[in-house]
C-alpha cells in the first residue's frame, strides 16, 4: 500500500501501476484509468485471488458508486497497520530517515464517528457524496461512518442555490448546524438546527469546552480531537511546560493551546482564519495566551521553547518550516494529515537542524486511506535555548486503543 491508498503493482514491462481497490498479495483484473511512460493507474474490476484482509463492503451507497470511503474493502483490524507501513516507507524513501521510528497509535471506532461532513448537492436538491469514478453525486440518506445526528439530516435535507453544504454536530452540546454559500436555501431540517455561516456549535475535548463556528476548522469528531491531544501531549511528557514558551502554529480554535499547553508559561497562537481566531479568543479567555491573526509566512517569529504545528494538508512548505525554526525551539511537534507533506516537511526541518525522533500514526478516518500522524523533532544541538528533558531520544510507545462514539 502506498500514499494515496492504492496498492502498488508492476505490469509485464516492469512499469509501476497504482491499483485502486487492491491489497498486497492479491491477483486482480484491472481496468487502466491512465497510462504514462513511467507509471499507470488502474481500478480493480475483478478479484481472482483475494487477500485474507479483504472484506466485502456492506455499505449501500458504496455499492451505488459513492467515493466517500476508499478503504471499505480493507478489514478494519488491518487498516492502521497498513497506514503505519505507508508512513514508514514515506519517511524512509522520501524523507530519507534511516530506520524511522514509527509506532502504532490509536483509532476511533470504525462506524458512526464523523460529526462534520461536507456533502454535495445532487438532483432535486438531495445531498450525497461524489462518485469514486466521476463528479456525479450519489444521494445518501444513511452513511455508516456518520454520527447518528448527521444521518438524520442526510435523509431529510433539501438544498438549492449552492453545490455543497456542511453538516456539523456538537456531541457534548447536542447542537446541530448546517451552512453553505451565501444565498443557499436549506429546507427539511428540524426546528432546532442552526442554519448559516454565522452559526456555531460547542464541543468538549480534554475537559475544555470549545466554541466552533461554522467557518472554523475542527477535527472529524471529538473522539479524533481527544486522540490527537493525547498524542501531542505524549511527545511533550518529559518537559516542564510551566517554564516554557509554546507557539501553537496553525492553532485554529485553540485545541492544543487550551489542552496540551494549558499550564505553559506563555502560549502564542498563530492562525490566519478570522473565524478560528475569534473562536480561539473565546476559548482561551482568562488563559495566558496571545492570539496572532496572520498567515504563518507573514508572522515575525518569537523566541520559544516548544512549537506545536498543525498545518493544512499541504504541510509547512519552505517558508513555514523556516518560520518555525527561527523560534529557536528545542522541540517541534508536527501534526500531519498528509503523509507526502510529512515526508517533505521532515526533510525541510532537517535542513534547519531538527532530527526526526519518532512518528505516532493515528486512524482518525477509518475505512479511508486518510492518515493522521504526530511527529516529534528535536534540534541537533539545543544551544543557548536548552530546555530540560529526561531523555531527548525518547519515543513513547503505547498500546492502541479504540474510542467508541458517544
Amino acid at each position: 500500500m502506498v500514499v494515496g491508498g492504492a496498492a502498488l503493482a508492476r505490469d509485464g514491462d516492469g512499469r509501476v501501476v497504482f491499483v485502486n481497490g487492491a491489497l498486497p498479495g492479491e491477483l486482480v483484473t484491472v481496468r487502466y484509468r491512465s497510462a504514462k511512460k513511467d507509471f499507470a493507474t488502474a481500478d480493480v474490476i475483478d478479484v481472482i485471488e483475494a487477500s485474507p484482509h479483504r472484506v466485502d463492503p456492506s455499505c449501500a451507497p458504496w455499492r451505488r458508486g459513492c467515493g466517500g470511503c476508499d478503504w471499505l474493502h480493507v478489514a478494519p483490524t488491518e487498516q492502521l497497520r497498513f497506514k503505519c507501513e505507508i508512513v514508514r516507507e514515506a519517511l524512509s524513501r522520501t524523507a530519507r530517515v534511516d530506520e524511522p521510528v514509527v509506532v502504532v497509535g490509536s483509532t476511533v471506532a470504525p462506524w458512526g464517528y464523523r460529526t462534520t461532513m461536507r456533502v454535495a448537492v445532487g438532483q432535486h436538491g438531495r445531498v450525497g457524496l461524489r462518485s469514486r469514478r466521476s463528479h456525479d453525486v450519489v444521494a445518501i440518506d444513511n452513511c455508516p461512518v456518520a454520527y447518528r445526528a448527521i444521518n438524520k439530516m442526510l435523509s431529510t435535507v433539501v438544498v438549492a442555490g449552492t453545490d455543497e453544504v456542511t453538516l456539523r454536530v456538537g456531541v457534548s452540546s447536542d447542537e446541530v448546524a448546517v451552512w453553505g454559500d451565501a444565498g443557499a436555501e436549506i429546507k427539511g431540517l428540524a426546528d432546532d438546527v442552526r442554519v448559516g455561516i454565522h452559526t456555531a456549535v460547542h464541543e468538549t475535548v480534554g475537559g475544555h469546552r470549545f466554541r466552533v463556528s461554522a467557518g472554523s476548522f475542527f477535527q472529524s469528531s471529538p473522539q479524533a480531537a481527544e486522540l490527537l491531544v493525547d498524542a501531542v501531549a505524549r511527545t511533550l511528557a518529559d518537559l516542564d511546560l510551566t517554564a516554557c514558551t509554546v507557539v501553537d502554529a496553525y492553532g485554529g480554535v485553540g485545541l492544543f493551546a487550551a489542552t496540551v499547553a494549558r499550564n505553559a508559561g506563555r502560549v502564542v497562537l498563530v492562525e490566519a482564519s478570522p473565524s478560528a481566531c475569534a473562536d480561539a479568543r473565546h476559548n482561551l479567555r482568562g488563559r495566558r495566551a496571545e492570539i496572532v491573526e496572520c498567515r504563518l509566512e507573514a508572522w515575525q517569529p518569537i523566541a520559544a521553547d516548544v512549537v506545536i504545528a498543525d498545518p493544512a494538508r499541504s504541510g509547512l512548505d519552505k517558508i513555514g518550516a523556516a518560520r518555525l525554526a527561527d523560534t529557536g525551539a528545542a522541540r517541534i511537534v508536527l501534526v500531519s494529515c498528509d503523509i507526502g507533506s510529512l515526508a517533505r516537511d521532515t526533510r525541510l526541518l532537517r535542513e534547519h537542524g531538527y532530527a526526526h525522533r519518532g512518528t505516532e500514526v493515528l486512524d482518525l478516518f477509518p475505512n479511508t486511506s486518510h492518515i493522521e500522524a504526530v511527529t516529534r523533532f528535536d534540534r541537533f544541538s539545543y544551544g543557548a535555548r536548552a530546555i530540560e528533558s529526561k531523555d531527548s531520544r525518547i519515543v513513547i510507545q503505547h498500546p492502541p486503543r479504540s474510542v467508541e462514539p458517544a
